[in-house]
């Protein structure tokens, strides 16, 4: 096994979805959170998960079982000193992430951690620099949801030692069972890149009148087979996290297919963040 101690920093969606993926694997997973409402509501998320993998035949009971017996739940960071691996995954903002990497830095005493981070945009450099080993930090960026999603993406800064990666890429690929793509280390890297100017193109198109939410999200789930509509998913992504990525992208490249459309920030500012808030572009009461 390429890592048997593995920690995660945060215990949202993304979060714990990868705790879930990792103790699946066979390793002993650490889950920082440091709300306890969060960690109990991520706790909870990983257990109805197995549940419906039980269902799905996808595990056996016992297996089930062993994957949440892996798995300790703690609000405590000296907890994940040990660790061999350390995959953020908390909000997506470059202060809170920085702030953790320097806390994580601190705290992780073994010389050959592997500091990961789930990011969706923003560039691993300035996170490797808020550490006293940027050789260590790569980016390991998984889809939601993680359990069914088979990609990960790979992201190496400019200063990522070949040791980090090749451990990261063998995770990834034969501890996880995902499809590796490996990206450079640029806002957005490869799938966000491409994906969040689609999405803020359609939110342009609803905004501008130009045509309805509705025949949007059927102009492309019928004339193009995708498999939801670009507003129904930036719903599913999140519109706090779609307006995270697109200001990262745009600070990084000043390109105007990146900049948040109005729309998109009024919504985030009135709470209306897509599936988890109950309402988006679609509501989901």
């Amino acid at each position: 096994m390429t890592f048997s101690n593995i920690g995660v920093v945060g215990c949202g969606l993304m979060g714990s979805g990868i705790a879930e993926v990792c103790a699946r694997s066979g390793a002993e997973v650490t889950v920082l959170e440091v709300d306890p409402d969060t960690l109990a509501a991520g706790a909870a998320r990983i257990e109805k998960s197995l549940e419906r993998a039980l269902r799905a035949n996808k595990v056996s009971q016992e297996q089930r079982s062993d994957a949440m017996a892996r798995i300790t739940f703690s609000e405590d960071m000296g907890d994940l000193a040990q660790s061999e691996l350390v995959i953020e995954a908390i909000i997506e903002n470059e202060d809170e992430k920085t702030r953790v990497f320097a806390e994580l830095d601190k705290v992780c005493q073994r010389p050959d951690v592997v500091l990961a981070s789930n990011t969706s945009s923003i560039p691993i450099m300035k996170l490797a620099m808020s550490t006293s080993r940027p050789e260590r930090v790569i980016g390991v960026h998984f889809f939601n949801p993680v359990p069914v999603m088979g990609l990960v993406e790979l992201v190496t800064s400019l200063l990522s030692g070949p040791e980090a990666v090749d451990r990261a890429a063998d995770f990834a690929e034969h501890q996880l069972g995902k499809r590796v793509i490996r990206s450079q280390d640029r806002a957005g890297f490869v799938v966000n890149a491409l994906l969040v100017p689609y999405i803020l193109s359609a939110i342009r198109m609803m905004e501008s009148g130009f045509a309805s939410a509705e025949d949007i999200e059927a102009g492309m789930v019928l004339g193009c087979n995708h498999p939801m509509g670009p507003l129904a998913l930036a719903d599913l992504i999140g519109l706090d996290t779609t307006m995270a990525m697109a200001e990262s992208l745009y600070a990084e490249f000043k390109e105007p297919l990146y900049a948040p459309p109005p729309l998109l920030a009024r919504m985030v500012d009135a709470g209306l963040l897509g599936r988890k808030a109950g309402r988006g572009f679609h509501s989901y009461a």
